[in-house]
């Protein structure tokens, strides 16, 4: 696949906190995640997820969102930029949520991440504004909930990211597997 997409900005978090501060960059971790942020690791950082099973893996390094998204929900009277709902990388161009698990994504010139599953989202979005969790879950034509707040991934090569940097899908599964959530 040539479909090429666009890093609008990148964010990380030392602390477990909602939101994430911009940065002018970010450096991706093979194998663990975003450097300084809280949920860098082999094994789930999520505290939600610790509680459940602290040496599960952690398929949940890096969190990536369109900002199409953002687009949306100003249309419906919400205000969000990137980093507010938690994600490392926002990104313009490419059908995050339309990805079969396993795609692997091209972040600049060497950073590599192996799409995981979508993020479910969680109360704290209704924290951060009343009504913004509703706003993020859809139902399909038959029925099923459609998330929409962004996709999960691992890294498999190291690198440094930045808002303007070229997103690429470098390569995906010969047989689509729709995303699950993790």
């Amino acid at each position: 696949m040539t479909v090429t997409a666009e890093v609008i900005a990148v964010a990380a978090d030392g602390a477990h906190r909602f939101a994430k501060p911009r940065r002018n960059e970010i450096r991706l971790i093979e194998g663990l995640g975003v450097e300084g942020d809280a949920h860098l690791g082999v094994t789930v950082q999520h505290l939600s997820r610790q509680k459940k099973d602290p040496g599960a893996v952690n398929l949940r390094q890096v969190h990536l969102i369109h900002a199409e998204l953002f687009d949306e929900l100003a249309a419906k009277g919400f205000a969000v930029a990137p980093g507010e709902l938690g994600e490392n990388v926002t990104v313009r161009g490419i059908d995050l949520l339309g990805l079969p698990e396993g795609a692997v994504l091209a972040l600049g010139n060497a950073a590599r991440v192996r799409v995981t599953g979508l993020r479910n989202p969680c109360k704290q979005i209704d924290r951060f504004q009343k009504g913004l969790m509703a706003a993020l879950l859809n139902k399909a034509a038959d029925g099923t909930l459609v998330r929409k707040s962004g996709v999960m991934a691992v890294v498999v090569a190291s690198g440094v990211v930045r808002a303007g940097d070229a997103v690429r899908i470098v390569s995906a599964p010969a047989a689509f597997v729709a995303l699950p959530v993790v």
